[in-house]
């Protein structure tokens, strides 16, 4: 799978996110290993949700996976806490804001 490839389906499943009702600034930053090696964000910014293929750096947290790791997570096959308990991703970052992800994943 190609980055392109990988970004496309990525984004399709947490843009269906509901996040009209978060009004907390999130900025994530995703690091993408081997496969579909690459970068990209999630950002939401007054309910709004955005997810583009850039490198973010005013980020809250930022995570480094292998791209697999980051789809399961997407696709609700993988908890992103147990992703990191694990050591199938690395958090740098706000770990409150972290955790959060959990919750977008979710409304998904």
């Amino acid at each position: 799978m190609t980055y392109a490839e990988f970004f496309a389906e990525i984004k399709s499943k947490f843009m269906t996110a509901d996040v009209s009702d978060i009004k907390e600034h999130l900025a994530y930053q995703f690091n993408i290993l081997g496969e579909a090696e690459g970068i990209f964000y999630v950002e939401v910014k007054e309910g709004k949700l955005y997810v583009e293929p850039y490198e973010y750096y005013d980020r809250d947290v930022m995570f480094t996976a292998q791209a697999e790791v980051f789809m399961k997570i997407a696709e609700k096959k993988l908890d992103p806490v147990m992703a990191f308990t694990l050591q199938k991703m690395k958090v740098e970052g706000n770990f409150d804001k972290a955790l959060q992800l959990k919750t977008l994943i979710e409304r998904a």
